[in-house]
């Protein structure tokens, strides 16, 4: 069985979550005019912001860590293709208690799950204050939340991810008081659109959605269309307009 016969990967997505162009290029170019020398992205998939934001700070260097090592391979190529490949590192590693800051602007879009114990509920009071240890003085920091557009139904909850639960996510209000508790500014507050959240789920399905039409008897059909079938209806039976992203740009507070 060679690669071409087997479900595809969603290699079409630019980023992997609801961001479009237009928001992607606003985020970097604040972070730009910060002029980050040392660029952190928790989680990077394939890391195709940080390869924006060290493409519009010459000089600046940048560490994505993640533990998916198809990801990141596409990230140095990405890298290499774009002349970065000497400016960034695509570390496959563990991002818990990780030693790689503090650094001058750091990323972390929809992985903060990546600086929690699993063995303990998620906890965004955590992300944050491990993101507050990562940055420097005056630096950047980027974060991808989840939170409730409104309080999601027992029905709602049970249509979406396996143990879904109310408390998984706050509210946006809550969420930024909680960065501003944890020692942060709030510099620049905005959330995904229905646009883009609708772009990132249909994108993500969308080659292998085309493979199972033409591919209904493949050994590997069956699976892959139970998976893909679950996915969608978690979004569009349970999670679709109740759960949101944040993307907050947050500023560290001078300690004295």
């Amino acid at each position: 069985m060679t690669a071409s016969d087997l479900p595809p990967r969603p290699g079409s997505l630019t980023f992997h979550g609801p961001l479009s162009e237009d928001r992607a290029g606003r985020i970097v170019a604040r972070l730009a005019a910060a002029s980050p020398a040392t660029v952190l992205d928790i989680g990077c998939g394939w890391g195709e912001l940080l390869l924006r934001v060290l493409e519009s700070v010459p000089g600046s260097t940048g560490v994505g860590l993640d533990i998916n090592a198809e990801d990141l391979a596409r990230g140095r190529e990405l890298a290499k293709r774009r002349g970065l490949a000497e400016r960034v590192e695509f570390a496959e590693e563990s991002a818990l208690g990780t030693s790689r800051g503090p650094v001058d602007a750091v990323l972390c879009l929809g992985a903060g799950q990546a600086l929690c114990d699993p063995g303990r509920p998620y906890d965004p009071g955590v992300v944050l204050r491990e993101l507050r240890r990562l940055v420097r003085p005056g630096g950047r920091v980027v974060l991808g939340e989840g939170f409730w557009e409104r309080s999601p139904t027992d029905a709602e909850l049970a249509a979406m991810w396996p143990g879904a639960h109310a408390g998984d996510h706050l509210r946006l209000g809550p969420l930024v008081d909680l960065a501003v508790e944890s020692g942060f500014r709030p510099a620049w507050i905005e959330s995904a659109s229905r646009e883009e959240w609708e772009e990132f789920e249909s994108g993500y399905r969308h080659d292998t959605e085309l493979w199972l039409a033409g591919n209904p008897d493949h050994p590997l059909a069956a699976g892959t269309r139970e998976r893909v079938d679950r996915q969608r209806s978690s979004w569009v039976n349970g999670y679709r307009d109740i759960l949101g992203i944040a993307y907050l740009t947050l500023v560290p507070v001078t300690r004295r």
